[in-house]
């Protein structure tokens, strides 16, 4: 999908430039043609600057870069201040202070000056001041954050800059020049694109084109934000609580692990039972398997009683002593011998 479309260009008036009077030799190859006195700007070429542009700033921020967004005139403030804010970059859109790249620790500085003042208005301690040391402290803040409110955020000098009208803010593009920090810019036919590493030819005066050049870049800052969370994930930030936050924590905490060791031990005690033999269990599971057997020799084991007498005869045959009787016995046997 295009980043941005021929119509939206016409439509936001990109493709006028300056009157024929007012214009820069170096900016011929991206001039179509003249119209009522009027250059008319060559919006092929830009469409192709602009994906050269976008690409830049994607892979820069997906790398961890920052860009600098800048624009002092009146056209260019509302558009830089708001796509900068909507995609969290800095910017100055209302005064480039010499130095603020190539004297980049003097204005931090400046920027922590600020912040200070910013917090001691809200903690009251400009209410406890007398009314002129107030006053003065509050005049001075409020021209901080006129000139500095935008790099608050901006804790080293940017990885790039985006300019709209580089005549008009020619300090900030030769700073970044000296310190070699590339330039994307807007440049309109009265301009040097030769001091810009990436040139949009465009119409840099009217409100509608610059702003829709700043949403470009500022789409292109979002989509290299998302390539960067993609390949790194950031670590979830740790959650600040107050001191009664943590005292529930802490109990919730103790009663979860009581909860759980409570678990465990029930759980060891079912574990123990299971393994342990059931006693009672065991015989009567026995006991069926068992009662077929004493049922089938039973009638076998009643026959020695039903037998019992012959058994006893041995017993019965006692009648010996009738058989002791005197030579009677004696004498048959020696019948039968002979």
């Amino acid at each position: 999908m295009a980043v941005i479309t021929m119509r939206q260009m016409i439509e936001a008036g990109a493709h006028f430039g300056h009157q024929t009077r007012r214009w820069n030799p170096k900016m011929k190859r991206f001039i179509f043609g003249e119209r009522n006195g009027i250059y008319i700007i060559d919006l092929e070429q830009t469409l192709g600057r602009v994906e050269a542009g976008y690409g830049f700033v994607r892979d820069l921020v997906a790398g961890g870069g920052v860009i600098l967004f800048v624009g002092t005139k009146k056209q260019a403030q509302d558009p830089i201040k708001s796509y900068a804010d909507k995609c969290g970059m800095p910017y100055v859109n209302e005064r480039w202070l010499g130095g603020m790249l190539t004297n980049f620790e003097t204005i931090s500085k400046r920027v922590g000056k600020m912040l200070e003042y910013e917090r001691m208005q809200a903690s009251g301690e400009f209410d406890a001041m007398i009314k002129k040391e107030a006053l003065l402290l509050d005049r001075e803040l409020t021209k901080l954050r006129r000139n500095l409110g935008g790099l608050r955020s901006m804790k080293k000098a940017p990885d790039a800059i985006f300019v709209l009208d580089t005549n008009k803010e020619h300090i900030a593009v030769t700073e970044a020049n000296k310190l070699g920090i590339p330039v994307v810019a807007v440049v309109d036919t009265n301009v040097n694109p030769e001091v810009v590493q990436y040139p949009i030819p465009g119409n840099d005066d009217a409100i509608r084109s610059n702003s829709l050049f700043a949403r470009v870049i500022a789409d292109a800052v979002e989509e290299g934000r998302f390539i960067a969370q993609k390949r790194n994930p950031a670590p979830t930030a740790p959650v600040e609580r107050t001191p009664e936050q943590e005292a529930e924590f802490a109990t919730a905490q103790a009663a979860a692990r009581d909860a759980a060791a409570q678990a465990q031990a029930d759980r060891d005690v079912r574990l123990a039972a299971s393994k342990e033999p059931a006693p009672a269990a065991a015989p009567a599971a026995a006991a069926p398997a068992a009662a077929p057997a004493p049922a089938a020799p039973a009638p076998a084991a009643t026959e020695p009683a039903a037998t019992e007498p012959a058994a006893t005869e041995p017993a019965a045959a006692a009648p010996a002593p009738a058989a002791a009787e005197p030579a009677e016995g004696d004498a048959s046997a020696d019948k039968t011998e002979g």
